[in-house]
């Protein structure tokens, strides 16, 4: 065997720009060279720049929280896309037939809506009960504004508590929680360039418009922003920028870049074989230009994210579609434009923000505003605010990450998807009397096919003991894909990237290159294929390319067959919409492909209607991963926490030992790979350079 295609993984379109580029393959587990590639590889398209680095569930930890914010309604969640109804750019036609089973399906499902409840006087007085005997690192000031940064990557595992970065759960779970916390009277919200798919930007900006019906105030604050902040900002009641702020609100673009031009200088032959006419993670390597199916592909992706923005926006703002594309296509870069036209509330700065808060919650103007960061209000529990306990459980599973086989001797938890371990955990979960549904959500650009369909395999076998529903975050793609047709219902975001129902697979030719160089390689070996993969100091053989292109046939046959048998379509008709193509979550809805368009929340309530929970009845939902901290982030941790002057040295040691979630790893690769603003800490600089002394 040998190590699978190097490719990107997918991501959604960035706010401006993307770039296609090379990455490294998902795992480090294999010792092959970095010539050789595998067989099969269940990878999607490679048009996106990588951004995945997510945490792997390890451990059966659990997590509870409840649900009391799914109802009991049955309404339509709605869907657009721009470019759906284009049979040039949208793929294979769909009659309104189909259209409308597609949507007769959906709706036979619960919205998951939330619905603000306040507690009566019993439940409040339990709460507040609570909150005398809660931990001290529980305690929040009455009064307090909670303060979120939304910066950079998002990941959509937990994230433990010495990490740096953002986690979309816990974002969410802190707006839940702020809601119904009676000592939090509003939310502040920093929103700075993101590094996140427009899948975690829907469900972050879904939990701003569900706070919002506590009747709190939620502020955003934009020093730059660019059309995926701006769909978060303008979700909150409020929206303010500086005079000098950055705003780039002049439409999306995608970038595809091709190297085989300078493969060819170098002496380089990508020997490709990719299954799917939208396969186009090899086009890449092999390639000068775009071909016309991909840009077919990307122009609908490109045409559906657009319309949606646009829509959103418009629908936000109260205004029509064709005046903010309008707006847009003036080029508007003025702060000073964008409050006339009211896309902002105000220019202030920030510590003008601040005093208007501070005005807003009855502090004097010689006191300072009580605020409770992401950081530590992540710390709350559920339990204080009365909202878990409950009777019936719900199980979360957590897989994100390009997907490997097993895990490499230089690998970190953040990985990606480990088959192996996620397949002990969904067995365990299997046999567990404790859950009555699973959702399983799913953030995956693909990667290896065996590891895929021996997931799938497992699902499947969950399925049949109780109910399973895949939700989608940004994109399940290829592989991610493969794991998610095995749930019993598929519930997507509007924009996540899903489908790419393909077979893409490879090996480099070296031959040119070893001579230019002058190095040479004698291969000696038995078999008639013995070479296939091994030698790549020449191309293949009629013989071997032969072989090669029927075992890709067959790994995209039995992908598709598979597809169709869960979900319940034709081979043929499965055919029309694979051949490597990533939809939109919309499009995949008209498809066939997904059954519902929404969050978590909606997963969970599907979840009930099929575990036959009443709708009304409030559930547990629980996290069966938590994931270790490597030593890298513990000193990160100290360091940051340090710097903050929150709390003691001795406090945060004393929190270490205490820690039952850490794995203390001296990984050099890690060391290496891990950078940031972290290792400018003088006491993290000084701890690494002992330790590099060993």
């Amino acid at each position: 065997m040998a190590k699978f295609l190097s490719t990107p993984r997918l991501t959604s379109i960035h706010f401006r720009t993307v770039t296609s580029t090379l990455s490294k393959p998902p795992s480090s587990s294999s010792s092959y060279p970095i010539h050789t590639l595998s067989p099969i590889s269940l990878h999607s398209n490679s048009f996106f720049f990588p951004l995945y680095t997510t945490p792997n569930p390890c451990k059966n930890i659990h997590r509870n929280f409840s649900v009391s914010a799914f109802d009991t309604k049955n309404e339509d969640v709605s869907s657009s896309s721009s470019s759906s109804s284009s049979k040039d750019e949208a793929g294979p036609e769909i009659n309104g037939d189909d259209v409308a089973k597609s949507s007769t399906k959906e709706d036979q499902y619960p919205s998951g809506e939330f619905e603000f409840q306040e507690y009566g006087a019993w439940k409040s007085l339990v709460v507040k009960f609570r909150m005398l005997f809660a931990f001290p690192w529980e305690r929040v000031r009455k009064g307090s504004v909670l303060t979120m940064k939304l910066r950079g990557q998002i990941s959509d595992q937990l994230q433990s508590r010495f990490s740096s970065g953002l986690s979309l759960p816990q974002i969410c779970e802190n707006l839940m929680k702020a809601a119904y916390d009676p000592r939090i009277s509003g939310v502040y919200l920093h929103i700075e360039p993101l590094g996140c798919g427009w899948g975690k930007v829907e469900e972050i900006r879904r939990h701003i418009l569900d706070f919002r019906k506590s009747g709190k105030f939620i502020v955003g604050y934009a020093p730059a922003c660019g059309e995926k902040e701006y769909y978060i900002g303008c979700a909150c009641q409020e929206l303010y920028a500086p005079p000098s702020a950055y705003f780039a609100l002049y439409g999306l673009t995608v970038q595809a870049s091709f190297l085989g031009g300078v493969f060819e200088k170098v002496g380089i032959e990508p020997q490709v074989q990719r299954i799917g006419k939208y396969k186009s993670a090899g086009d890449q390597l092999m390639r000068k230009s775009i071909s016309d199916e991909n840009r077919e592909m990307i122009t609908a992706l490109l045409d559906n994210i657009y319309g949606n923005w646009l829509e959103k926006v418009a629908l936000t703002k109260g205004k029509k579609k064709e005046d903010i594309e309008h707006f847009v296509n003036d080029g508007v870069y003025q702060v000073e434009k964008l409050k006339e036209e009211s896309w902002i509330t105000d220019i202030k700065y920030d510590d003008e923000v601040m005093s208007m808060l501070k005005e807003r919650v009855g502090i004097p103007k010689d006191k300072k505003l009580p605020e409770v960061d992401y950081r530590k209000y992540s710390k709350v529990r559920r339990w204080t605010l009365g909202l878990t306990g409950f009777k019936d459980q719900i199980a979360v599973i957590r897989a994100s990450g390009g997907i490997s086989r097993t895990r490499g001797p230089f690998s970190s938890p953040s990985s990606g998807i480990i088959a192996e371990k996620l397949i002990e955990k969904i067995r365990s979960v299997r046999e567990s009397k404790r859950y009555k549904a699973v959702v399983l959500r799913i953030d995956s650009p693909g990667g290896d096919a065996l590891a895929s369909d021996l997931m799938w395999r497992e699902i499947r076998l969950l399925a049949e003991s109780k109910p399973v529903i895949a939700s989608m975050a940004d994109v399940a793609a290829s592989g991610g894909y493969y794991m998610a047709m095995a749930a019993q219902a598929i519930v997507a975001e509007n924009l996540t990237l899903t489908g790419s129902i393909g077979v893409v697979t490879g090996k480099f030719n070296l031959g040119n290159l070893y001579e230019r160089i002058g190095f040479n390689k004698e291969t000696i070996s038995r078999g008639r294929y013995a070479e296939l993969t091994a030698a790549e100091q020449r191309p293949f053989s009629p013989e071997e390319a032969e072989l090669f292109a029927k075992s890709a046939q067959h790994a995209y046959t039995q992908f598709r067959d598979k597809a169709a048998l869960s979900r319940s379509m034709k081979v043929d008709k499965m055919e029309e919409v694979a051949q490597g193509r990533v939809w939109t979550g919309n499009d995949a809805l008209s498809r066939g492909l997904v059954d519902a368009i929404g969050g978590l929340s909606r997963a969970v309530a599907i979840a009930k209607q099929k575990a036959n929970i009443p709708l009304d009845r409030q559930v547990s939902v629980v996290e069966l991963s938590r994931p270790s901290a490597s030593l890298p982030e513990v000193l990160s941790g100290i360091g940051s926490s340090l710097a903050g002057a929150d709390r003691t040295l001795k406090e945060l040691l004393n929190e270490v030992a205490s820690s039952d979630g850490i794995q203390a790893r001296m990984d050099g690769v890690m060391f290496e790979k891990l950078g940031g603003a972290a290792y400018t800490n003088p006491l993290f600089m000084l701890i690494k350079d002992c330790l590099s002394s060993f």
